[in-house]
Parts: C-alpha cells; sequence; structure tokens
C-alpha cells in the first residue's frame, strides 16, 4: 500500500488540534495569563506525534480514530508540559522550542512552572470526563488512565528525566543509556500506542503486538532524536543543536559512535514494524511513521 505520509499527517493534525482549540478555549478572568502560557505552548507547532500514534493505533485495531480523541489529546497536553519544565532554566535551559521563545521566556518562570502543572493537570480531567463517551467500558479508560499516570510519572518520564540529569557529565553505559530512554521518552510513546489501541477495543494479542512496537518506536525516536543534535540544522529543527555535547548528555552517538547509532535506530524501526505483520494495510500509516524516523530533519 502507498499513502501520502504527509497528507496523512497534515489531516490527522488538524483534527488533534480542532479538538484542543475545544478543550482549552480563550479563557478570561482571574485564570487569564497560565491559561495564555497554557495555549501558547500548547500551540507553538507541535508535530502532534503522541496523539496521532494514539489515532493510528485505535485505525489499526478497527476503531474509529475521532473516538479516541480525549485520550490522544491528553497526551499532546502531557507532552507539551513536559517541555515547558524541561526548558527551564532548572533543567536544560532552552531559549527556543519549536522556533519560537521557550514558555519562561515568553512569560515568566512562575508563570511556565504553572503552565506545565495546568496542561497536566487538565490531561487527567478530559480523560476523566470522557467517561460519558466510553460508557460500559468505563474499565478500559480506568486502565488507559493508570497506564498514561506511570509513564507520565516516577516510573516513566518524570523518572527517566531524573536518571537523564543524574547521567550528565559522566560516561555511562548501552544498558544504563536504555533504561534512561525507554523512561523518558519511549514511555509516553508507547503509552500512546497502547491507549489508542485499546481504547478502540483491540484484542490481547493486538493490543501486546502494538505495545511492542510501541516500545521500539520510543527507543528509535530518542537515537535518532540524539542523532539529529549532532547533525541536524537548527533553523529546520527550531532549536539550538550541539546541546547534548554542551551539557555533557548521555546520547546514543556519545556511547555508540555516529554510525552504529544509525544502524541501531535502522534495526529498531525494522523490528518495530515486523511487529505489524499480522495488521493489514490499516496499520500503513503506524509503518510509514516508523520509517519516517530514519529520514526526519527536525
Amino acid at each position: 500500500m502507498n499513502m501520502d505520509l504527509k497528507a496523512y499527517l497534515a489531516e490527522r493534525r488538524g483534527l488533534v488540534n480542532r479538538a484542543l482549540e475545544a478543550y482549552l478555549p480563550a479563557v478570561r478572568g482571574p485564570a487569564f495569563r497560565v491559561v495564555q502560557a497554557m495555549h501558547y505552548s500548547l500551540f507553538a507547532g507541535g508535530k502532534r506525534l503522541r496523539p496521532i500514534l494514539c489515532l493510528a493505533a485505535a485505525e489499526a485495531v478497527g476503531g474509529d480514530p475521532s473516538e479516541v480523541l480525549p485520550v490522544a489529546c491528553a497526551l499532546e497536553m502531557i507532552h507539551t508540559y513536559s517541555l515547558i519544565h524541561d526548558d527551564l532554566p532548572a533543567m536544560d535551559d532552552d531559549d527556543l522550542r519549536r522556533g519560537q521563545p521557550t514558555c519562561h521566556k515568553k512569560f515568566d518562570e512562575a508563570t511556565a512552572i504553572l503552565a506545565g502543572d495546568g496542561l497536566l493537570t487538565a490531561a487527567f480531567q478530559i480523560m476523566a470526563d470522557a467517561a460519558s463517551r466510553f460508557e460500559g467500558r468505563e474499565r478500559d479508560l480506568l486502565a488507559v488512565i493508570r497506564l498514561i499516570a506511570a509513564a507520565a510519572g516516577y516510573p516513566g518520564m518524570v523518572g527517566g528525566q531524573m536518571l537523564d540529569l543524574q547521567a550528565e557529565g559522566r560516561k555511562v553505559t548501552l544498558k544504563e543509556l536504555e533504561t534512561i530512554h525507554r523512561m523518558k521518552t519511549g514511555a509516553l510513546l508507547t503509552a500512546s500506542v497502547r491507549s489508542g489501541a485499546v481504547m478502540a477495543g483491540g484484542t490481547r494479542a493486538e493490543v501486546t503486538a502494538l505495545t511492542s512496537y510501541g516500545e521500539k518506536f520510543g527507543l528509535a525516536f530518542q537515537v535518532t532524536d540524539d542523532l539529529l543534535d549532532v547533525e541536524g540544522e537548527a533553523g529546520e529543527m527550531g532549536k539550538a543543536t550541539g546541546m547534548d555535547a554542551q551539557r555533557q548528555k548521555a546520547t546514543y552517538p556519545g556511547v555508540l559512535g555516529r554510525q552504529e547509532a544509525k544502524e541501531w535506530a535502522q534495526r529498531l524501526v525494522e523490528t518495530a514494524v515486523a511487529d505489524l505483520q499480522d495488521f493489514g494495510p490499516v496499520a500503513e500509516p503506524l509503518r510509514e511513521v516508523a520509517r519516517y524516523l530514519l529520514v526526519r530533519r527536525s
């Protein structure tokens, strides 16, 4: 099956953006400034990869992608909150994100912290409010909320970020590096795929296969992200490059070397695609998104 991945991604981004606008409308009154900051970061040009993975996984098991939009939007809010906090002076101290001033530069540090907090809590409110949409399947929704909470919290993204900070300036093994990135990056990407499959009524075998795909996709994403920091163009990426080396971060090119890191990414993508062998053409977006990791420039 040949598909136009660019058109597919654009259509899905539009679907997600319209839903996000409905979930986070303009606010007047006491909460105006913090919601303004939340909105600024949420609509600063993100690729919407996590919600798109969620929608594509729902589609792969025969579900209606639009039905899982509350979960997809929640995932994007959680991802955006993590970026706001990662950019803070106490963490990565970045001035640019997606070619625009980071939240704390556009507003101030305190507002950025609160904007991140606001997006994180709004995400769980959206999922809880979606219970009426999944009447009779509340148990599945509760399982997905629990899954995403773990992926975003100390067993996943938060814990991985802590390990990443602790690894700065020291030599790490490949096993340590993989642990960091399975938690920091991979956990939420895997949860995105798994949650879409669960909420769309996927069978146990389908959910297991898609979870395996998500785990490999998450690692491949991080490997290619590390490579882009070395080889990418700042203008294309919307942020400064070469920062990993400057901060003495633990990275795949640093541990493996550039060529071996590229080969590792290739193998991860190939095995991720192989996890989809029992799915038909409807899973082609997941296959193509994985292959796209190897050629992306931002």
